[in-house]
């Protein structure tokens, strides 16, 4: 097989930076159009820095077979996991699913006086905040644009393991 032209550190650190680009993206939208994100938001925003804390951490150590093989498994759960959230959320703002009317709590509210399962699965439903379509660019919206980002995330988690970086 080919070598790839970057080395596994360049490689791990451009998709770092390219996670952390989104969330930040992500603010700066949120913050030039005065947009509130809704808890489905906030948690595929965790879920991109939860990536790029991953390919950071996958940058800095020795790429064994063995972490070759978990970080391909942790870093495709995560992805799956961001393509999920996006998925659900962009079903609730198509009205192809219902979500509550009511704009509901917000995520610290929910972790602070919920058990974490009955947490999660609120946040999982979705609120009547989510079904609404703040912004959009070249016609996508943000949960489509996420949905994106997380395949594109997939796809290259995939295509650095299968390059076998040395």
């Amino acid at each position: 097989m080919k070598k790839f032209f970057l080395s596994h550190r360049q490689a791990h650190l451009i998709a770092f930076i390219a996670a952390y680009f989104l969330v930040a993206l992500a603010v700066f939208i949120q913050n030039k159009f005065n947009l509130e994100p809704c808890p489905l938001c906030v948690t595929q925003r965790i879920i991109f820095m939860v990536l790029g804390l991953l390919f950071l951490i996958n940058a800095f150590i020795r790429p064994t077979y063995l972490i070759k093989k978990l970080s391909l498994v942790v870093l495709s759960i995560t992805s799956i996991t961001g393509m999920v959230f996006s998925f659900k959320h962009i079903l609730i703002q198509s009205k192809a699913i219902s979500a509550p009317n009511e704009c509901g709590v917000d995520l610290n509210y929910m972790f602070e006086n919920f058990p974490f399962s009955k947490a999660l699965n609120l946040l999982f439903k979705g609120t009547g905040d989510c079904s609404h379509i703040d912004w959009t660019l070249l016609g996508l919206t943000i949960p489509e644009l996420a949905l994106i980002g997380f395949i594109s995330f997939f796809v290259y988690t995939v295509f650095l393991f299968r390059m076998n970086l040395k």
